[in-house]
């Protein structure tokens, strides 16, 4: 039981080699490049909704900020991408992975931390040390301002990975619950369908608003930072 209930976490394979690379890369086959005059709908509406989020996560960023545009809308597109593809039956999602996510947290968060010690040096090191701090508490802050700065990135892609792998968990608990009550009490089969429903709709929704708090959470790490 336990082996099928992690087994769609396992890194899929094909002829023993691991195909999760094809995997992450065919999200970008969903957002085609638009080359003509008049789009169709499809396009029109995510172009729609990309200038939509943009327009909303920017606004509170200066100009060395807003050079970050393309990387983060690129970011909340693949991992949302990533995670709806990710509901779809005999799928594997990515994003389940912890170290991928560390993958993306890591180099994001490491460059704004960059970008805050090169633009904004004085207030960068002074985050380290509050105004008005007395003299015997200055080494404990330093060093726990230190490591609160380094858990960001563990921050973030603890958080992706936990939201996303515990509703595939409850999804697959439950689904296994429905079919095995089907024989035994098809009243309760039927209650626990109707829930396994409302929690798919639920995880459309969680694949969504985890992708836009982890590109609103570097986003802001960025305007902390310049």
């Amino acid at each position: 039981m336990n082996e099928n209930l992690f087994a769609s976490f396992a890194t899929p394979t094909m002829m023993g080699l691991p195909i999760v690379i094809l995997i992450i890369m065919f999200p970008s086959i969903l957002f085609p490049s638009p080359n003509r005059l008049i789009n169709n709908r499809l396009i029109s509406i995510q172009q729609w909704l990309v200038q939509l989020t943009s327009k909303q996560m920017m606004a509170i960023h200066n100009s060395k900020g807003q050079t970050w545009t393309l990387m983060l809308m690129s970011l909340i597109l693949f991992i949302g991408s990533t995670n709806l593809l990710g509901l779809l039956p005999h799928s594997f999602t990515p994003t389940t992975q912890l170290s991928m996510n560390l993958g993306m947290a890591i180099p994001l968060w490491a460059g704004t931390v960059f970008m805050g010690f090169r633009h904004k040096t004085k207030a960068a090191l002074a985050h380290f040390l509050p105004q008005g701090t007395p003299i015997f508490l200055i080494p404990m802050l330093v060093i726990i301002e230190t490591i609160s700065l380094f858990i960001q990135p563990v921050a973030l892609a603890v958080r992706l990975t936990a939201n996303i792998t515990a509703g595939h968990l409850l999804m697959h608990l439950i689904g296994g619950a429905t079919l095995a009550l089907m024989s035994i009490s098809p009243s309760t089969a039927l209650i626990t369908f109707i829930i396994l429903i409302l929690l798919t709709i639920l995880e459309f929704a969680v694949a969504m608003i985890q992708a836009y708090v982890f590109t609103l959470l570097v986003s802001l790490y960025l305007h902390d930072n310049t």
